[in-house]
């Protein structure tokens, strides 16, 4: 069996107390990728300890000269591109295309932030007094503590980490579990692209005992966190009690409207990517369709045909379109919200069972499902985040009790609309409760350069993606510089009484 290790101050290292868990590919039970630190507070002091020295010479190096290393990062993200998706297939189970998205999404960051290292802006705005300037510029915070999902090993991580190292900051990162391989490749790669030791450090384990005790420790100054709604209000608890910054990107239970004038074909093409890309599996994912009366038949009808032809298989086989659910666990819950679903009078139309057969018994494979009518405070799968590959359809009379229906959840990630009325459409960015909203596409297909995060129990209002993740990462210093050798005291020597 293949022994990882923690990386630490430029080292791999095994975690002090000498713990391991295993990492298993939920393609194949029988698949051990290796064995991997399960750290504990030992371990997270020591790290926290190398990068709170790292930062003393980090945040001094300008900023241009971190992102030429980004840059380069980028470019062994790109060349090593094949090769981590397979890796990352192999210990999430999504589609090796779909993996290799993620580890471009890496590309694509690397690339944006170098360049933003240039555009790091403050602000120079006149003073109310004579001989006076007043400015502004960005400062980094410190040791940062990166907790990331699963479901994107690549991609989330960089959203956080590349801009985090691109602000002067350095970086602690807890990859989820259930893919562990893909933190120690960032690590491979930063080191190769020229980061200082002690810049970017890897801690592996449990998020109940690394995780908390990097939240916990006083020197790490912000939490970075993507993952449920319940550990992000407990961590949100914690920093907010030791006035320590954090960002969290949690649930979504993200919705398509689907209007009687919308281009059918193009509708069932994004429910089928939405729904069940990733097996369901993104925080983003399509998870209820709202679909007009006039229409709602036809929309059952031809996405049920096409959601059975699927193929499902291990995603390192070419063939394959959905993969497996990430553990046992979340194919037992898969298999609870259908069974609640049918208790509750809902209508399985497509799927609905564990997939069985052949390789399928090794793994934890769930059918792409369909639930039809759906109804809002009836059913609890048309409000219950899932994480799999379920689609509960709800059938609505009207424009506006399509939007009514859409905002009645708790989350407020991702919305998406299909339809050729513009005003419709317009009318919907306005009235969605969403971070994102798409128009004539489905809930997925955020890009690099654009702000990623949602509202209400989505997050705590950061925004990564885009110019918006550098405001996470940075303090506002404001200096204001008197030339004119005396003492001027604003709002009181400035005006006339």
């Amino acid at each position: 069996m293949t022994k990882f290790q923690n990386y630490i101050n430029g080292e791999w290292v095994d975690g002090i107390a000498g713990n391991t868990f295993k990492n298993i590919s939920p393609a194949n039970k029988n698949d051990i990728i290796g064995e991997f630190p399960y750290s504990d507070q030992a371990d997270v002091d020591k790290a926290v300890a190398v990068a709170k020295e790292a930062y003393k010479t980090w945040k001094l190096m300008p900023a241009p000269k971190r992102g030429d290393i980004l840059r380069i990062a980028g470019d062994i993200f790109t060349a090593r591109k094949k090769e981590l998706a397979k890796i990352m297939t192999r210990e999430m189970g999504k589609p090796t295309f779909e993996t290799e998205g993620d580890v471009q999404e890496a590309i694509d960051t690397c690339y944006y932030a170098a360049t933003e290292t240039r555009r790091l802006f403050g602000h120079t705005v006149p003073s109310e007094m004579d001989n006076k300037m007043n400015l502004s510029f960005r400062t980094p915070i410190g040791v940062c503590g990166i907790i990331t999902a699963w479901n994107f090993p690549i991609a989330v991580p960089s959203w956080k980490i590349i801009p985090a190292l691109a602000c002067g900051n350095t970086v602690i990162l807890k990859p989820a579990s259930e893919s562990p391989h893909s933190g120690n490749i960032f690590a491979e790669i930063l080191e190769e692209a020229g980061l200082p030791k002690g810049v970017f450090n890897v801690i592996h384990g449990a998020g109940r005992v690394a995780g908390e005790a990097m939240v916990n420790h006083n020197d790490v100054r912000l939490i970075g966190f993507t993952g449920s709604t319940e550990v992000g209000k407990h961590i949100a608890g914690i920093c907010g009690a030791t006035n320590k910054r954090c960002s969290l990107e949690m649930g979504g239970k993200n919705a398509m409207i689907v209007m009687p004038d919308a281009n059918m074909d193009l509708v069932i093409d994004g429910a089928l990517w939405g729904a069940f890309g990733t097996t369901g599996q993104r925080c983003t994912a399509t998870s209820r369709a709202i679909v007009h009366a006039d229409v709602y038949d036809q929309f059952i009808e031809t996405l049920t045909e096409r959601a059975n032809k699927l193929r499902i298989g291990d995603g390192l086989k070419a063939e394959t379109e959905v993969g497996p659910v990430i553990h046992a666990k979340s194919l037992a819950n898969c298999e609870r919200a259908v069974k609640v679903a049918k208790e509750e009078g809902a209508r399985i139309v497509c799927g609905g069972e564990v997939a069985k057969g052949g390789d399928l018994d090794n793994g934890c494979f769930f059918q792409p499902t369909i639930v039809a009518d759906v109804v809002p405070g009836k059913h609890t799968i048309f409000h219950e985040e899932i994480f799999g590959p379920i689609l509960a359809v709800t059938k609505t009379n009207s424009f506006r009790e399509a939007i009514n229906m859409q905002n009645d959840c708790e989350y407020g990630l991702s919305s998406s609309i299909y339809t050729k009325d513009v005003n419709n459409a317009f009318t919907a960015i306005r009235d969605i409760e969403a971070g994102i909203t798409y128009i004539n596409a489905p809930t997925i297909g955020a890009e690099a350069h654009m702000p990623f995060g949602g509202v209400k129990g989505t997050g705590n209002g950061h925004r990564e993606g885009g110019w918006t993740a550098f405001e996470i990462f940075t303090e506002w210093k404001t200096v204001y510089v008197d030339y004119s050798d005396s003492l001027q005291r604003a709002q009181i020597d400035n005006y006339d009484d």
